[in-house]
């Protein structure tokens, strides 16, 4: 379901249609504002909710509370794309990103319709074959593009010292199964000792709700090749939690690997986190990641939670109660 909160933030939208189209995903628009409208937000989002639709998209700008307000109707997950009117879309980013625990928005980069709607099929995608299948290929599309890119370089290149040089990259095949197994449903991976304290807000929900991790620290800057071997273990589980921050590579590097839904929660080692922030929201298109607030691990679970209960009555109802528990706390 995709919520409008205004007609002008339709150029935005039809780049999520595009990708939902390509996704054969079935969806539904309508314009409602949280502000002009708010009954017609909570009618839409609270029948949606009770119809099966599995995942929301709220498309705003300005004091982008769109998101928020569906994120306070419903029990699933919700992207948001902040829509660049004024600021250059910062005041949109901040009201989507910076929610209160309880109440987690999945935000993505300014005017990233298309990732919020590649956000959208990863999570759909957890127990979606066809989903999936249809994402590695989008997927292999984005290799062979850039691939295009460079060649149409090639005859710009004129210097005289230019020497080119051959590399064959190996494309991966497989269509990002999820078997699980003996694996837990999430990996959680702290980029240092120093984020350890956002990490245990995640774990400690996790908990709560009896769902499984494994909680690893490394960096994929100070030990790149140990990084790539734990991914490679970590290939089977449901959906990664990135917590990191200064120039938060860890996110970047995790949907580098993956094409599983990545939650990323910048941390406010310096500049208040913004730098983090701002480094794990504004991915290019194809590799989105559903960024939380500043130090905010709890929502990351809670967004976690609500990406895994899509068809699992048990974390549902967990999930409700715990929501319930947290609002008269």
């Amino acid at each position: 379901m995709i919520l409008l909160g205004s007609a002008s933030d339709f150029a935005i939208a039809e780049k999520a249609i595009n990708i939902l189209e390509t996704m054969e995903i079935p969806y539904d628009l309508h314009v409602a504002s949280a502000h002009r409208t708010h009954q017609k937000v909570k009618q839409i989002v609270t029948e949606s909710t009770n119809n099966g639709v599995e995942v929301f998209m709220g498309i705003a700008g300005l004091s982008a509370h769109l998101p928020g307000i569906i994120a306070a109707n419903t029990h699933k997950p919700v992207v948001g794309v902040p829509v660049n009117v004024k600021l250059e879309g910062l005041d949109a980013l901040f009201a989507s990103v910076q929610m209160p625990q309880g109440a987690p928005v999945a935000t993505v980069g300014i005017d990233r319709g298309e990732n919020g709607a590649i956000l959208a099929s990863q999570i759909i995608g957890i127990r979606d074959h066809k989903v999936r299948r249809n994402l590695s290929h989008m997927r292999r599309e984005f290799f062979f593009k850039v691939d295009k890119d460079e060649k149409s370089l090639e005859d710009k290149l004129k210097g005289k010292y230019y020497t080119k040089n051959i590399f064959e990259e190996k494309l991966d095949n497989s269509t990002n199964k999820i078997d699980n197994g003996d694996k837990p449903d999430i990996a959680i991976i702290a980029g240092s000792y120093t984020d350890i304290k956002v990490a245990e807000k995640t774990t400690g929900l996790l908990n709560k709700l009896n769902i499984t991790y494994d909680l690893k620290i490394i960096s994929p800057i100070r030990d790149p090749e140990a990084f790539e071997e734990y991914m490679g273990e970590m290939e089977d589980v449901k959906l990664f939690i990135a917590i990191s921050g200064l120039s938060a590579h860890v996110t970047g590097s995790v949907v580098a690997y993956t094409e599983k839904p990545v939650i990323g929660v910048p941390c406010s080692i310096r500049l208040d986190g913004l730098d983090a922030l701002l480094s794990m929201v504004d991915m290019p298109p194809g590799v989105p990641v559903a960024t939380m607030g500043i130090d905010e691990g709890g929502n990351a679970a809670l967004l976690a939670a609500e990406m895994l209960a899509i068809g699992n009555e048990e974390l549902q109802d967990n999930l409700l109660n715990l929501k319930k528990n947290q609002e008269h706390s």
